[in-house]
């Protein structure tokens, strides 16, 4: 690709760039010059590394939730010692998987199908005074800190998590208007800073309550997503935008799985070899995501540029004639209030937070599952719970641009049937996740759970290639509600399956019902000028053209605003006229799966 410098209104780019400034190339390497020259690419690795930095700090305390627990001092076995309250449910059920050994020696004592006591030590047993033998429970099996579903710890975890991502539903939405307002750079630098101060007072937990609230005020660093998005669909022309929003959005993901390894395997085990104690290392720990959070928001402030010609944003850029208001949220609940209009909107939210919630919830609950159920060591279960993240390296990407290519190739009915592909699977392989019991080997549930995060984040790179379809003119409120959904998502897995329902496999299989049920819904989506799975566009309206992702006329309107995904290739007029018409002519499940295999 040719790195020569480009030239637009007297100003030189090391980007190639259009009449707008906004970059037509995406040089990922390419990060030399000043903010003048190379605002482009500041701006990608700007939104990229704060949103990959955010999820560092957002999750810190998941992978470290039972070092916190032992803390707080909710642990079944703190709470009710084993010496005095032998018979809790959570000992009788107990089997090390290390020495497989039960807490019950010989065997669990029930009443109407629960767990009442242990059985007593048989008259034929060896009963010499002290022997092993001889002892009806054997609390030495019980791990450090028992925290299997059920417990007192169990609830108290699983309410910080939901406390986690529920502060990011309305952050995210009110971010449409506050973008506008202020701008991406001051933006995501407020967020940072506010995240900051509340991140580094987690070294301060002592009890449930300021765990829950700790967790809440972090959770607002997860709006960064929107921030993201908004930024580099500033920067960059449409015929890259996709692959800039998607690959943005996947890489700063990419944070939660490196969280699961950064803080155990880097920051909290190194301390303790060093002679620290537990309570006293994962404190240290969490005061590290808290310094990089101001470093980053400094970096962001000195080195960064809202749009490729200006510091500051301006809402005329996207081609709006009025100041961003809370009323835009009013308009768009006003257009979408007809029944016609308002279910698509309705199940994108919905849909998304059974891609993205998903992940968050899984974020959540996976490290302490993987130690609890599996009873894996504090940095192998960390470890297998970052690989679920770390697929974000290409996987949302690879969402995306399974969007665009089913769009460039079948029209719009190809974005919903990659869609529906996407999160059809995902149920699947999740369900299966489910199935994994602590018989089998733990690379059974690692090989599952890679296929289940492939699906995941594909899922919302498929997502946002339909976003901007919803509402183009009022573009920047529909995605940040969308946003939204997927923390609302993570709350309904939170409070609906994972906290109520006392079983280590069956919330999983749960969670993959949610996720097919919206799923099966794909085929309500339906545009009279697009077209849905099943039936092809009524009819093409005139100004067609202008509606297209890839037209000049949409690079000054706000559908290019937040997730805008386009079509590759959009930037040949022809190509894109084309595909239309081809959609009425092909069916949809074929045509898709045709265009992946071309991946």
């Amino acid at each position: 690709m040719n790195s020569a410098p480009c030239e637009t209104k007297a100003r030189k780019f090391k980007c190639r760039v259009d009449s707008k400034g906004k970059a037509t190339e995406l040089p990922l390497l390419r990060v030399g010059g000043s903010v003048q020259e190379n605002p482009h690419m500041r701006a990608f690795w700007g939104s990229t590394i704060s949103f990959f930095l955010a999820f560092l700090g957002w999750f810190a305390l998941s992978p470290l939730s039972l070092e916190v627990a032992t803390s707080m001092g909710v642990c079944e076995n703190q709470v009710y010692p084993p010496a005095s309250v032998p018979t809790r449910v959570a000992y009788l059920t107990f089997k090390n998987l290390q020495t497989d050994l039960h807490y019950c020696q010989y065997g669990v004592q029930e009443v109407d199908g629960t767990p009442a006591d242990c059985h007593e030590v048989p008259a034929d047993a060896v009963t010499v005074a002290g022997s092993p033998e001889a002892q009806k429970y054997r609390p030495e099996v019980l791990s450090s800190c028992v925290c299997t579903p059920g417990t007192h710890c169990q609830h108290v975890i699983a309410n910080a998590g939901v406390a986690a991502v529920s502060s990011t539903i309305v952050v995210r939405a009110a971010l449409g208007t506050l973008l506008e307002r202020f701008g991406p750079v001051q933006v995501q630098a407020g967020l940072l800073t506010f995240g900051a101060v509340w991140v580094a007072m987690a070294a301060a937990i002592t009890a449930p309550w300021n765990y829950m609230l700790i967790r809440f005020f972090t959770g607002c660093v997860g709006a960064t997503f929107v921030t993201n998005q908004f930024w580099c669909s500033l920067m960059f022309a449409p015929n890259v935008v996709g692959t800039a929003n998607a690959t943005a959005a996947g890489w700063g993901n990419l944070g939660g799985g490196v969280t699961q390894i950064f803080m155990m395997s880097v920051l909290f085990t190194p301390m303790v070899n060093a002679g620290l104690d537990h309570d006293t290392a994962w404190r240290v720990a969490m005061l590290v995501p808290a310094v990089v959070f101001l470093l980053c928001a400094l970096a962001l402030k000195l080195c960064c540029w809202d749009t490729p010609t200006s510091k500051r944003f301006d809402v005329t850029v996207i081609g709006k004639t009025k100041k961003p208001s809370l009323q835009d949220y009013v308009e768009v609940l006003k257009e979408h209030s007809r029944p016609r209009s308002s279910i698509q909107p309705l199940i994108m939210i919905f849909q998304y937070s059974a891609c993205f919630g998903a992940e968050l919830a899984m974020n959540n609950q996976l490290a302490t599952h993987f130690r609890t159920y599996f009873q894996l060591g504090a940095g192998d279960a960390t470890l297998l719970a970052g690989c679920f993240g770390l697929m974000n390296l290409f996987a949302r990407s690879l969402g995306g641009a399974s969007s665009d290519l089913c769009f460039h190739h079948f029209g719009f009915r190809g974005r919903v049937w990659v869609q529906f592909l996407a999160l059809v699977f995902e149920a699947i392989f999740l369900f299966a996740f489910g199935m994994v019991d602590h018989s089998q080997p733990w690379y059974v549930a690692l090989g599952v759970l890679v296929c289940f995060s492939l699906f995941v984040q594909m899922a919302e790179g498929t997502s946002y290639g339909i976003v901007p379809f919803m509402k183009p003119d009022q573009l920047a409120v529909v995605s940040a509600v969308v946003g939204a959904g997927g923390n609302l998502g993570a709350v309904i897995a939170g409070v609906g399956f994972y906290q109520p329902i006392h079983d280590a496999l069956l919330p999983f299989q749960v969670h993959a019902a949610y996720v097919l049920f919206w799923a099966l819904l794909s085929p309500l989506y339906y545009w009279p000028d697009k077209g849905g799975m099943f039936q092809a566009p009524k009819a093409l309206p005139a100004a067609s053209k202008s509606s297209k992702p890839g037209s000049a006329e949409t690079v000054s309107t706000p559908s290019e605003v937040i997730g805008a995904v386009v079509p590759i290739g959009a930037g040949d007029s022809r190509s894109s006229s084309k595909s239309p018409p081809r959609a009425t002519e092909r069916g949809g499940l074929c045509m898709c799966a045709k265009s992946l295999c071309r991946l």
